[in-house]
């Protein structure tokens, strides 16, 4: 172990030794933050076609609007886990806030495309900084089980319901005020976290920097850009696309090159060790699938509810309260009290089970089913946000357990990266089914609305099964036999065995 690890893992936030209110209001003023973070992510959707109207953006334009966020925010979230660190992950936070902020008012001022587009970007950006440094200053805060429990219940009920709330918030925004809201109601959200964060604990930078891993910032920027952005093109252009297997084969082969680069690094932008747990694995793997079935999930609801039941944007939106008060409760009234009480796989393959439960409901539509929100919609929204709401509390917290110095940056933006790359394969991915099938349909049935529910089902099925393949592997990772631990010398002494003590008190934890 070099001296900047040493130095690293002797570093300890302030926030986990400071008194009961300071540690609540951390939690208070992160999942504010998180509500943005995810809440930005499905809220400009409902307002695009508005504000495509009053900017006149082309058609093939106006995904820029979303794209743009996505690519910045996922590409450079390593980097900002890193730079948290070096900031200290307080300071980060609170930079990151006013960032997000100003780049909304930005947005929300927007007087044409490009600076829609470019304000979106800058969007990505901040947040790429917000969201590790958030996640980062919660692990370091709450470290004994039951309170941690509690903690990352709230944060992740706020991160599952964020995504629904967007789509509400973006529905009567645009209905009864304007589009422009949907960016300008970032600042006050920003603004009163950031008054919050004055009675956050200060915690410190990470001593023993070490020089930036430029070229493993480089490799992870270029290969999440052209992953991403492979993805959001093979909607209009199809998998078969020329430009999309380039692209998509390109952020491979130099997602490859940065796992090269980091092994062999002196102080790299994501120790592999983060990723060769066994349990931060089966986390990583369980959100990223989870978010592939969910955001497609999300936009099958909004179209369905809206092209064939013929909802108005407010009704499309508020359906999903369902969803969101199922997940509230998933995080805070199971997952949040049963942390720490038992094994993570107890959490998380029920909460995959479920999900999948509900994608299974919905493959039974028909267009000329009846009662459909009763027997259908109903608990298939229950169903999924229950499952949510299992999953990502003990995914957050396994994600990060254990974790000091710059590997709990790392692996905290690890974790907001695996969400970001589920969500847009998924988005991607689903939607290209669902065109396919329904197109397949058409030419031998006339019916339009028959074509269109076909399309959606056939895509549910296929989130059906990643959602079931999730389960048994994530199953295949965290059920392992019980093993002796054995006690090692550690630099940082008796804190570090007591903090590896409880990360692996209901797991094997394997280097």
């Amino acid at each position: 172990m070099d001296v900047e690890d040493k130095k690293s893992q002797m570093a300890e936030p302030a926030g986990g030794q400071r008194g009961g209110r300071s540690r609540w209001w951390t939690l208070a003023v992160v999942s504010a933050a998180q509500l943005l973070v995810v809440l930005d992510g499905t809220i400009v959707n409902i307002a695009l076609p508005s504000a495509q109207r009053a900017l006149g953006m082309s058609d093939g334009n106006r995904q820029w609007a979303i794209t743009a966020y996505a690519l910045a925010f996922g590409g450079l979230l390593l980097i900002g886990g890193r730079v948290s660190g070096v900031l200290g992950h307080r300071r980060a936070f609170v930079i990151g806030l006013v960032g997000f902020a100003g780049s909304s008012a930005l947005g929300g001022a927007a007087v044409d495309s490009l600076m829609l587009f470019g304000a979106r970007a800058l969007q990505g950006v901040f947040a790429a900084l917000l969201a590790p440094a958030g996640l980062s200053l919660l692990a370091g805060t709450f470290t004994q089980a039951r309170e941690r429990g509690r903690a990352f219940g709230v944060f992740a009920a706020v991160g599952a319901a964020g995504s629904a709330v967007g789509l509400i918030a973006g529905g009567l925004l645009t209905e009864y005020a304007n589009w422009r809201w949907c960016l300008y109601i970032n600042v006050p959200i920003a603004l009163l976290a950031v008054l919050g964060v004055t009675l956050v604990p200060a915690d410190r930078p990470i001593a023993g920097r070490g020089r930036l891993d430029v070229a493993g910032a480089l490799l992870s920027l270029a290969g999440f850009a052209a992953v991403v952005y492979g993805f959001s093109r093979a909607e209009p252009l199809g998998w078969g696309s020329a430009e999309v297997l380039v692209l998509l084969a390109g952020g491979v082969v130099l997602l490859a090159a940065f796992v090269a680069v980091e092994v062999r690094a002196a102080h790299p932008l994501l120790p592999m060790r983060v990723l060769l747990h066994r349990a931060r694995a089966g986390a990583f793997l369980a959100i990223t699938l989870m978010f592939v079935a969910m955001f497609g999930f999300y936009l099958f609801m909004s179209y369905y509810t809206q092209t064939v039941l013929g909802y108005s944007p407010v009704q499309a939106g508020l359906t999903l309260i369902v969803n969101a008060l199922a997940a509230l409760a998933g995080s805070m009234l199971i997952a949040g009290k049963l942390h720490g009480r038992v094994p993570p796989a107890a959490l998380l393959v029920p909460g995959l089970l479920a999900a999948a439960a509900g994608m299974l409901i919905l493959t039974r539509l028909t267009a000329d089913s009846t009662d459909v929100f009763v027997f259908y919609l109903l608990p298939a929204l229950v169903l999924t946000g229950l499952g949510l709401g299992c999953v990502m509390p003990p995914t957050a917290s396994l994600a990060t357990e254990g974790m000091q110095g710059h590997d709990i940056g790392a692996a905290s933006a690890a974790y907001n990266a695996a969400q970001q790359l589920g969500a847009a394969l998924g988005t991607a991915l689903l939607n290209t089914l669902a065109a396919s099938a329904t197109a397949a349909y058409l030419a031998s049935h006339p019916r339009t609305d028959a074509a269109t529910v076909h399309g959606y089902t056939t895509a549910l099925m296929t989130a059906f099964a990643i959602l079931l393949a999730a389960a048994f592997l994530t199953a295949a990772l965290l059920v392992t036999r019980r093993s002796r631990s054995t006690r090692r010398t550690r630099p940082d002494g008796p804190r570090q065995e007591a903090q590896e003590k409880t990360a692996t008190s209901s797991i094997s934890a394997h280097r």
